[in-house]
């Protein structure tokens, strides 16, 4: 499976910023040893489903160490016996934009 997540402290620093507690998720994510990428609105994770929600469940705890309250937003890609869609899904659209 893919999920796609966002997570949104609903406090920030003094100056506004979200920058270190999502720095936090995204660090849970990559420490995890799945495959993942992450973009400007979404941090995208590939595996199976127990071990992608326990990922994003530490990621969002990790936030709520620093904001009493946090948005989660999730969109998942459940299709079993599908491995290396991260990027296969990609090469997809590129090489149909080829022709």
């Amino acid at each position: 499976m893919i999920v796609a997540f966002s997570i949104s402290p609903m406090t920030s620093s003094d100056d506004g910023s979200v920058t270190e507690a999502v720095a936090a998720a995204v660090r849970v994510v990559r420490e995890s040893g799945l495959p993942n990428e992450t973009n400007a609105m979404f941090t995208n994770i590939e595996g199976e489903w127990d071990e992608v929600m326990a990922v994003v469940k530490k990621a969002v705890d990790v936030v709520a160490e620093s904001s009493p309250r946090v948005g989660l937003v999730l969109k998942a890609d459940i299709r079993p016996g599908y491995d290396g869609q991260l990027q296969a899904k990609v090469e997809r659209i590129d090489t149909a934009l080829e022709q």
